[in-house]
């Protein structure tokens, strides 16, 4: 398969930044008011651009497509041409489909896994500052940023940032350990309206491959 599950969401989302430390209590407050904005989201849909780039600052891939998440867990992504590729979640167990491959493989979400940043919008968020370091900033008048660092050393990623525009999600920015950056830009974007259960369905032709990696 052309990436196993976990780098591939690992790599829907990332950016380098630096900021100042922040107090436990500012971590705390950024951490409750990012908690209250995502939880406000029932529902998110968009399409998006996804640009990744090395270490040396050059263009690796770019990526278009469309995302659908739903609470509790609901989870769907979708990349168009020359990378194909679907994903979807039901909170517990996550479907890869590459239709080049003519594979679909099955994983269950482990804890690592769930602290996925695409799995904010559809996950658990009322524990945030277990999981991350969370600071938060205002920029003008209408646009949010928060800056989440995993707690974890065994985290996908080093850092993220969620940029908001008046309250919807714009942006998401993530560095990993190869300081590998990817950039999620969204358009089109629904928030909080009607997602059919049956968007969160996979239909693949029969007789492809199907591994199930622990699920």
């Amino acid at each position: 398969m052309r990436q196993s599950f976990l780098k591939c969401l690992a790599t829907l989302i990332m950016a380098a930044f630096i900021v100042s430390p922040a107090t436990a209590s500012e971590e705390g407050a950024s951490a409750d008011e990012l908690a209250s904005l995502l939880k406000g989201y029932e529902s998110y849909q968009a399409d998006f651009i996804q640009i990744v780039v090395n270490e040396n600052g050059n263009k690796v891939q770019e990526t278009r497509g469309s995302l659908k998440a739903k609470r509790p867990g609901l989870f769907y992504w979708e990349t168009s041409e020359p990378l194909s590729q679907f994903i979807v979640s039901d909170g517990e167990t996550v479907e890869v489909y590459d239709p080049d491959l003519e594979q679909v493989t099955i994983h269950n979400l482990d804890d690592r896994a769930q602290s996925t940043p695409a799995l904010l919008l559809s996950g658990e968020v009322d524990n945030l500052e277990e999981t991350y370091k969370v600071s938060g900033r205002q920029i003008g008048d209408n646009t949010r940023e928060f800056i989440l660092e995993p707690r974890s050393p065994d985290s996908l990623f080093t850092s993220l940032r969620l940029t908001f525009f008046k309250g919807e999600l714009q942006e998401m920015r993530m560095q990993d350990s190869l300081a590998q950056l990817s950039v999620l830009s969204f358009d089109q974007i629904r928030l909080n309206e009607p997602v059919e259960a049956g968007a969160f369905t996979l239909n693949y032709p029969e007789g492809v491959d199907i591994i199930r990696d622990g699920a």
